[in-house]
């Protein structure tokens, strides 16, 4: 596995709540922090920080520049989540790769997977019940 690991939506929860030190990344497009919500984080001085891992036009190339513009520091554990697991995974590599060496994916993403309908509603940070808010947009 060429990152640290994965983590259930709990198990990141937990992490956020222990460790000062952690950071969640949310790497989901604008237009889905927008319209369908983004993760709370525990407190204040702890932010979700929000780099889009692609965008309309593709892959996000200055993805890692905006993680660093982020402040997300590289010996910290970073806990990347998108809407179901897949786009995390590559950001968790691509940091790992560029020198963020505790980079994790949170399985199940914001949303989760498929229900037998076609609906989201089976897993993820959304479905545990997990704290959320709205999208502020960028930071001032």
């Amino acid at each position: 596995m060429p990152y640290a690991g994965d983590v259930t939506p709990h198990d990141a929860w937990d992490q956020l709540t222990i460790d000062p030190g952690t950071v969640l990344v949310d790497v989901r497009t604008v237009e889905e922090w927008r319209e369908i919500g983004v993760p709370d984080s525990p407190s204040d001085d702890k932010p979700v920080r929000f780099v889009e891992w692609a965008t309309h036009a593709g892959p996000n190339p200055t993805f890692l520049a905006e993680l660093e513009a982020a402040g997300v520091p590289k010996d910290a554990t970073v806990l990347f989540m998108c809407r179901s697991g897949g786009r995390s995974i590559a950001a968790a590599e691509a940091a790992t790769a560029a020198g963020w060496t505790s980079s994790y994916n949170v399985l199940q993403g914001f949303e989760g997977d498929f229900d037998a309908f076609g609906g989201r509603s089976v897993n993820g940070w959304l479905n545990a019940g997990l704290p959320t808010t709205t999208y502020a947009g960028p930071a001032a």
